[in-house]
């Protein structure tokens, strides 16, 4: 019973750092204008994501405009979408096969052994689409504080609340997938293992007969 309830928590954690997955790819506040050590108090402020950038003023509104073109785009942005879409995109058929492994469902409920090996698929592909959603938004983070300590660089980012999302999200997703994986039992045959034939033993009263 334990056992199954470890396996229902890694799979709600990992399920919600799917979710955050989704939700860190579409927002578009990846990295913000930063005004360190500027007097003047700005504005606007400036948002930059996967997809759009966007430039929001002091009175709330908010104006947003997509990418023109993927190619002219650097590779950093271009392997972070890579990355986050790959992430999502495991982190689906990890729900589904993980969902399929799951006690509390029906599914491969005659073969336990198959049904626990189903769990265990599932639990790596979170760990993998987690670490995924990680790379990216490392790789991410550490292109905005380059720039920021690049003297050379024009405009000054630091980081926005899409990077912190991703990281909840990814240790959500490899905590979750790591319960799953060790939720599963040890076991290695779901029927009884058949008795040997005694030798020694003394024949029974129906040999007699």
């Amino acid at each position: 019973m334990a056992n199954s309830g470890l396996q229902i928590l890694g799979f709600a954690l990992a399920c919600l750092g799917w979710i955050g997955f989704i939700v860190c790819t579409a927002i578009p506040q990846w990295k913000m204008s930063s005004f360190a050590g500027d007097a003047i108090i700005t504005a606007q402020v400036t948002y930059e994501g996967l997809w759009m950038s966007c430039v929001m003023q002091s009175t709330g509104q908010m104006q947003c405009k997509t990418f023109d073109s993927l190619l002219k785009m650097d590779s950093t942005m271009q392997s972070t979408r890579a990355l986050m879409i790959c992430g999502i995109l495991i982190g689906f058929f990890a729900v589904c096969i993980a969902a399929v492994g799951m006690k509390c469902l029906t599914c491969l409920q005659d073969d336990e052994v198959k049904k626990a090996k189903v769990g265990i698929a599932g639990g790596a592909l979170f760990v993998i689409a987690g670490l995924c959603v990680l790379i990216a938004t490392a790789w991410f983070g550490n292109r905005i504080a380059r720039d920021f300590y690049n003297v050379l660089s024009p405009a000054k980012y630091e980081f926005g609340p899409a990077l912190f999302i991703g990281w909840a999200a990814a240790a959500l997703a490899i905590l979750g997938g790591a319960l799953l994986c060790c939720s599963c039992p040890r076991k290695e045959t779901s029927y009884p293992p058949s008795r040997g034939y005694n030798k020694n033993a003394p024949p029974s009263g129906k040999d007699y007969v």
